[in-house]
């Protein structure tokens, strides 16, 4: 299993079969907290769903198109951070991610996205990354603002949102306008 530690409590796993109960329990008992910001929350509930999931994600990373990992925090599976895409041609990457919502606050996905931007442009040497994010989603949106990305721009009716339909708020990163500090 390729795993990496982020810090004594946080590491991120890309994902496999045998995480499919985990996101399940997830998935089952914060469906209405998760399909607040999520699309899939409601079409997504088994095991079975999840290992489907998991078998596209596995397939796309052999090909190089995205990377999707589980994350960890204190030996438990709390949410999921991915590359969306890995773009090689624009040398540009989309990062996702969610959370559970007993996580919330302790600044766990921070250090996962200060992760990426690291691999992004150390590793990928990427020049530009980009996150959406449904313009109400404030808690979102402020982790962008908090590591330096800049708002682009507001895209109107970008998602169907489980029947509501939202704007998203795209932001930016390059590797010339990155703080050093992010990582």
């Amino acid at each position: 299993m390729f795993s990496l530690k982020i810090d004594d409590e946080l590491e991120l796993a890309l994902v496999q079969e045998s995480f499919a109960s985990h996101y399940s329990d997830i998935a089952c008992s914060q469906k209405e907290y998760l399909s607040q910001w999520l699309a899939w929350p409601p079409h997504c509930q088994s095991e079975q769903d999840f290992r489907i999931f998991i078998q596209r994600s596995l397939h796309d990373y052999a090909e190089g198109k995205s990377m999707t990992c589980a994350v960890w925090y204190q030996d438990r599976l709390v949410g999921n951070t991915s590359f969306n895409s890995i773009d090689h041609d624009l040398q540009k990457v989309t990062i996702g991610y969610w959370l559970s919502q007993d996580e919330q606050g302790k600044g766990i996905m921070s250090r996962v996205v200060k992760k990426l931007i690291s691999i992004t442009f150390d590793e990928l040497d990427m020049q530009k990354i980009e996150i959406s994010a449904a313009e109400g989603n404030k808690p979102s949106r402020a982790l962008c603002e908090r590591l330096g990305f800049k708002l682009e721009g507001i895209i109107s009716r970008n998602e169907n949102l489980n029947g509501r339909i939202v704007d998203h708020a795209i932001y930016g990163l390059s590797r010339d306008q990155q703080p050093s500090a992010n990582y």
